[in-house]
């Protein structure tokens, strides 16, 4: 089994908000795994356990191009290795010269962006070999991790939070100016999953399913009552990460869906990138590397 370090303890902790002994336990019973740990957790204490966090597990930019016609945009997510970095003006110019370029010629994927020009000028290098030379000039390594590009339905709007770690584009059919711009501080704020309860993807409406069957069967209630349980939480999650059914940000008195609704409005897509999301950033032990160290001078 593996052992549960406490640098493993607190990064459960900092996932989770619960209390110290209570990860330990979890990790324990999850053999050292951190999403097997949180799922213990979320059962055994609810929403104690299930603090939506917005940490960042790697450092970066999220860098945003809107065709002037609102009709096309861009993003990408540039990272390196170092907050001090991600505020370089140089890695800054970079990731919006890399938006820019993935919206003029909509590449597949990140391999076929880092073979084209990075501009249109006659001695334009590949953004494979400028990525390169700006690492090997600021002394740190640098990934294009993700790009997406949308063509709009109706006019794209965007907005961008917290230093460019948060990127949005949201394509809006009626309304006004201000409406897109709140629809994307919105999805800024509370980070839908999907647009709407049938894009929700499938494996993560059975993990929610099966964690909420976990936590109904501890109750010891009947049957038919547990199966309710079950099904309201169910519902409840999805109103959550669903943009048309979350509480509007500035006024949860009513939904996206009915807000969208009184102005005449509609969306048809959006794009959320959280920089770093999903990445796992080595946590380093300085007391265990002090006493690797120790024991290896020993030896």
């Amino acid at each position: 089994m593996a052992e549960i370090t406490a640098a493993m303890v607190r990064e459960l902790r900092d996932r989770t908000d619960a209390p110290m002994m209570e990860c330990k336990k979890a990790l324990t019973e999850a053999m050292g795994d951190q999403g097997k740990a949180e799922e213990i957790l979320r059962i055994k204490l609810g929403n104690k356990a299930t603090r939506a966090s917005s940490r960042i597990a790697a450092e970066g930019v999220v860098g945003i191009c809107i065709a002037v016609d609102g009709k096309s945009g861009a993003m990408v997510e540039v990272n390196c290795e170092t907050d001090f970095v991600a505020k370089n003006e140089e890695f800054l110019q970079f990731a919006a010269a890399l938006a820019r370029l993935a919206n003029e010629k909509q590449p597949i994927d990140v391999d076929a962006l880092s073979k084209l020009p990075v501009d249109s000028t006659a001695d334009a290098k590949p953004v494979e070999e400028v990525r390169k030379l700006l690492a090997g000039k600021i002394g740190e390594n640098m990934s294009i991790r993700r790009f997406t590009c949308l063509a709009a339905r109706g006019r794209l709007s965007h907005y961008v939070h917290g230093g460019a770690k948060i990127g949005v584009m949201v394509d809006v059919t009626g309304g006004d100016e201000t409406l897109a711009r709140d629809l994307a501080m919105h999805i800024a704020a509370l980070k839908p999953v999907a647009l709407s309860r049938d894009q929700v993807p499938g494996d993560l409406i059975k993990k929610e399913r099966d964690i909420a069957a976990a936590k109904a069967a501890e109750s010891g209630k009947p049957a038919n009552i547990v199966e309710k349980m079950v099904e309201g939480s169910v519902q409840k999650f999805l109103k959550e990460v669903t943009l048309l059914g979350q509480p509007f940000v500035k006024d949860d008195k009513q939904t996206i869906e009915s807000l969208l609704k009184s102005k005449g409005a509609s969306v048809a897509q959006f794009a959320l990138y959280v920089v770093g999301e999903g990445i796992e950033k080595r946590s380093a032990d300085f007391a265990a590397e002090v006493r690797a160290q120790a024991q290896g001078a020993r030896a």
